[in-house]
């Protein structure tokens, strides 16, 4: 049973079997792994239920985010086991707060606490030697950052997306990457959304449209069946300053 099951109707079933919608189209074959805003601000300082994180972190997405954390860290075994490269983003708070109120839907209810650390990757999955930060002020990977040309650069095809909000940013970057032709694969437990509803809906989605949802365990094997010397030799640790996020 998927996720979504109990929030689609017989008729919304029909509608899209019918119309040969959610076609599997499988993985790439030089596939990188995109963490998408698994960060303090959306995660919580710890893990507690999402009322009570809420209070100081407003947009965290509470235990599930740790949740989260927790099967990302499984995924980064294996990709890093196979030397793939790993790409996160997270916020250029400078240019979000320069954005005029209004512009988005969030009350900017924001603690010094929250403010101070709302960009910071969660220690757990932190950016090894070699990984690059993406540092963005929309909801896409790709909206106004480089992210497209390191991926060509490096002849990747594929991505492995994770992170949150599953109907926000992880949606953005997914349709996005579609629209540049990359093979997307969702992982569904590595994604995650402050919205129980907004969550299972967005994957059913985008199952449907841009990207297959898959389960961790199903990317492991995918991972472990790629060859040991895909993207030979060192690569480089690129973490992007905010200001170079802006070219």
């Amino acid at each position: 049973m998927a996720i979504w099951d109990q929030f689609i109707t017989e008729r919304d079933r029909q509608v899209y079997e019918r119309s040969g919608h959610g076609r599997r189209q499988g993985f790439g074959q030089r596939p990188a792994a995109l963490i998408i805003d698994v960060n303090y601000g959306w995660v919580g300082a710890t893990p507690e239920p999402i009322l009570k994180s809420i209070e100081k972190y407003p947009y965290s997405c509470g235990l599930e985010g740790w949740e989260g954390v927790a099967h990302i860290q499984r995924l980064l075994q294996v990709v890093r086991g196979k030397g793939l490269p790993v790409f996160y983003t997270t916020s250029n708070e400078t240019r979000r707060r320069m954005r005029p109120e209004g512009t988005g839907k969030q009350a900017r209810r924001e603690s010094p606490e929250f403010q101070r650390r709302s960009g910071q990757i969660v220690e757990e999955i932190a950016p090894a030697e070699g990984e690059v930060v993406v540092y963005k002020h929309a909801p896409s990977a790709f909206f106004g950052t480089p992210l497209a040309t390191y991926l060509t650069e490096l002849q990747v095809d594929g991505l492995l997306v994770c992170g949150t909000s599953t109907s926000g940013c992880v949606r953005a970057s997914v349709v996005d990457a579609n629209s540049y032709g990359f093979k997307v694969a969702v992982i569904e437990e590595c994604t995650f959304d402050r919205g129980q509803a907004s969550h299972a809906i967005n994957l059913f989605d985008m199952h449907m449209k841009y990207a297959d949802v898959v389960p961790l365990a199903r990317v492991e094997e995918y991972v472990a069946s790629l060859p040991a010397d895909l993207f030979p030799g060192p690569r480089r640790a690129q973490e992007m300053a905010p200001a170079a996020a802006l070219r």
